[in-house]
């Protein structure tokens, strides 16, 4: 017995010797990740991914196909996927949760509340039915216009900061297609959307398609109006040949302006926000604390 336990106690000490020692070899220093994240590997183009059969994706998609929408509703949340930093393609697979969602969402209140009393031609459950459904159907619309509008926010916030770096290569004598793409590979930018955008534009501009043109389709797809303005200084720029470092540097500090602006007119509705909370939660409880020994002292008097 005695040898057993000395037995299991030095397999023990052993094992967690051999992973001790392995956690410490493999960590690496801190100067190494830093310089690690400064030469960042190169990492493939994400494409529209294949959906395997027997997904939820490709359950999705047939759903979606059998929607005989217009073309103009389609080339919308085509527009709107792309927006949302989503493939276009995914289009069917959209459809089909807006499907799916629009029936199953209705099914617990039909299974809790209809189907026990057997109220099936209710009128007011078939308004709820109906309603609940109505919500199904908009929900993921709903999703997808607030992550376009969060990513446009990450691209506003985000483009002056790429300009400066932009200006500082071309000041240095880069070309702009080179300084547009040595702007992207800082790590800090390695998984922004403003970034991933260049670098397709980028990737089209090598491909042979011309600068301006690369830069529009751009602007279209994130649907900034700053990407479209910044399109039209730099054919403007191209067009009549002024100073590029100059035109840039102007157009980013517009920017930041633009951008203390919107902050500024946040912080001032932030006192008209502060309305409902102050009038419902606040001041009620205020009253309570103000009033309520005086109530107390009033109703005792009158006793």
């Amino acid at each position: 017995m005695l040898y057993l336990i000395a037995f299991t106690v030095f397999c023990s000490v052993l094992l967690l010797s051999l992973a001790l020692s392995r956690v410490l070899v493999s960590r690496r220093s801190p100067v190494a990740q830093r310089m690690a994240a400064f030469f960042p590997t190169a990492k493939p183009l994400r494409l529209m991914p294949e959906i395997e059969s027997g997904t939820w994706a490709a359950k999705l998609q047939r759903i979606g196909e059998r929607m005989n929408l217009p073309k103009q509703e389609q080339s919308r949340y085509r527009k709107a996927l792309v927006a949302a930093g989503l493939h276009r393609d995914s289009v069917h697979v959209f459809l089909g949760s807006k499907l799916l969602l629009a029936v199953t969402l209705p099914l617990p209140y039909l299974l809790i509340s209809v189907a026990p009393r057997r109220a099936y031609f209710d009128s007011m459950n078939l308004v709820i039915l109906l309603v609940c459904a109505i919500v199904g159907y908009l929900l993921p619309s709903y999703w997808l216009s607030v992550k376009v509008k969060s990513r446009q926010l990450i691209i506003f916030h985000t483009l002056p900061d790429v300009l400066d770096l932009v200006t500082l290569c071309v000041e240095a004598g880069v070309s702009m297609d080179a300084a547009l793409l040595r702007a992207c590979e800082v790590p800090q930018l390695d998984q922004n959307p403003l970034a991933q955008e260049i670098r397709q534009a980028t990737m089209e501009i090598r491909a042979g398609k011309p600068r301006v043109n690369a830069l529009k389709d751009m602007a279209e797809r994130t649907m900034v109006d700053d990407m479209r303005s910044f399109t039209t200084m730099l054919a403007q720029t191209e067009r009549f040949g002024t100073s590029l470092s100059q035109a840039l540097r102007s157009f980013s500090d517009d920017l930041r302006t633009k951008r203390r602006q919107a902050a500024e007119e946040a912080a001032a509705k932030t006192t008209i926000k502060l309305i409902f909370p102050l009038v419902f939660a606040i001041f009620p409880a205020l009253l309570v604390v103000v009033l309520g020994p005086a109530v107390v002292q009033i109703s005792r008097a009158f006793k």
